[in-house]
């Protein structure tokens, strides 16, 4: 699987818009506001790089209202929150 993170700019009034647009792709699994350089994160989750190239070039940025986008790809994993689920699967 291939995480990547896509930090965006959009333009000012549609940020809400975009978002719900952006989080209703198949791929996506959040989108998140956030204050700072970028307006929106997107975090998308594919099985390969030819998924993640699909989703960003051919739909992502044609989404109406992005203006700027910087993709990062994720190499590893470091979060309590997956160690959690994983050593609870089976546990109830």
């Amino acid at each position: 699987m291939v995480t990547a993170l896509v930090l965006l700019n959009v333009e000012r009034d549609k940020v809400n818009e975009v978002a719900e647009q952006l989080a209703a792709l198949s791929g996506i699994s959040e989108v998140y506001s956030v204050a700072g350089q970028y307006d929106l994160v997107a975090i998308i989750r594919v099985k390969n790089n030819e998924g993640l190239a699909e989703l960003v070039t051919k739909h992502l940025l044609k989404v109406k209202g992005v203006t700027c986008s910087q993709t990062l790809i994720a190499f590893q994993v470091y979060s309590r929150h997956d160690l959690e689920t994983m050593f609870s699967i089976g546990q109830g």
